[in-house]
């Protein structure tokens, strides 16, 4: 089997000739060779480079391509700083009110400069490794995560958690989704093997159970169906520990979850087996790059032996692995599946 191969079978719950890996190292990519974040997300031949290297140089089965948190809250008119070697970041939403949600207008994200970077660059990837290695096509933020941008999180949570303007909240939830499915569009056009998103606010570390099942459920699901309408997998990533919505999560319908270090690993398998490929979950700072390749070696056969009886599963880290990252530990990564291959 190629990577492209293993990590459709874990997919699909077939077995694969070994667990495939699939990182999430944008910055660390970036850094290996030298280049910023501004060259990174400027120009999608670098881009491609970035991340062709990285699958070569470590053997990778696939790759999210990623590049921020933060590129759907600037399309859509919220503030983003770009800093020369540091991910694009937002300062506070731009709704002072959640009544504004009535006037926003509509964004055409297929012209937007920032956006068609990132979706050239996995054109380009899935031109040149598509045929070998995975190309999971990462569309930013879903729509919580991206009305909570544009709000302001404290604002938002008031907002959702107040139940006084209900009507306007699922509004703007709305025309978020709307954003988010026109990058899944755009992305499903370059032939990627799958789409995914984060909604990393959406998690019990910052909203409870009872509103994720109101708030963010509903329109993480309606995302799940605009992929699958699009003829691909999807996948979810959201960060914390997950442990209290689980169970709901299953119901978003996507071919995977991509769960953070926080969560119990052994209640995701029993919630998620058999149903949901898990992907994850090795701590990416205090493990990935701030360990030692023998910690990281212990922690990766523990997932391993957690997720033997299942074909469903893909190693990675929980979240974005740090640009200092160690080379040495990723490869203590990838040997630990060469050697139970």
């Amino acid at each position: 089997m190629n990577g492209r191969e293993r990590i459709q079978a874990a997919l699909k719950g077939e077995w694969p000739d070994r667990t495939p890996i699939m990182l999430h190292n944008f910055m660390m990519a970036a850094r290996e060779i030298g280049v910023t974040m501004k060259q990174f997300r400027e120009d999608p031949v670098t881009m491609a480079r970035v991340f062709g290297t990285s699958m070569e140089r470590y053997d990778l089965d696939g790759i999210m391509v990623d590049v921020d948190t933060v590129t759907l809250s600037g399309a859509v008119g919220v503030e983003v700083d770009l800093p020369e070697d540091n991910p694009g970041r937002s300062h506070g939403g731009f709704l002072t009110t959640l009544e504004a949600v009535r006037d926003l207008k509509p964004v055409d994200l297929a012209k937007n400069e920032r956006v068609l970077v990132w979706v050239e660059a996995v054109r380009l990837l899935v031109k040149d490794y598509g045929q070998e290695r995975f190309i999971r096509g990462n569309c930013d933020q879903s729509p919580f995560a991206l009305a909570a941008s544009m709000r302001g999180m404290d604002h938002w949570l008031m907002d959702v958690a107040g139940r006084e303007d209900d009507e306007l909240a699922h509004l703007l939830l709305e025309y978020c989704t709307g954003v988010t499915c026109q990058f899944l569009k755009l992305m499903a056009g370059t032939g990627c093997h799958m789409l995914s998103n984060g909604d990393s606010p959406a998690g019990p570390d910052v909203l409870s159970p009872r509103l994720y099942g109101e708030f963010a459920l509903p329109y993480e699901k309606r995302v799940a169906d605009c992929s699958h309408a699009l003829g691909l997998p999807y996948l979810l990533h959201i960060c914390g520990k997950t442990d209290r919505i689980l169970t709901k999560m299953v119901e978003i319908g996507a071919e995977a979850l991509e769960i953070d270090y926080k969560t119990n690993v052994q209640l995701a398998h029993d919630t998620f087996k058999d149903k949901i490929t898990f992907v994850g979950n090795i701590d990416p700072s205090e493990v990935i790059a701030r360990g030692t390749p023998e910690t990281v070696k212990a922690r990766t056969n523990e997932l391993l032996d957690v997720f033997q009886d299942t074909p469903r599963f893909i190693l990675n880290a929980g979240c974005a692995i740090p640009a200092d990252t160690p080379p040495g530990n990723i490869q203590a990564m990838c040997g630990c599946l060469r050697g139970r291959g």
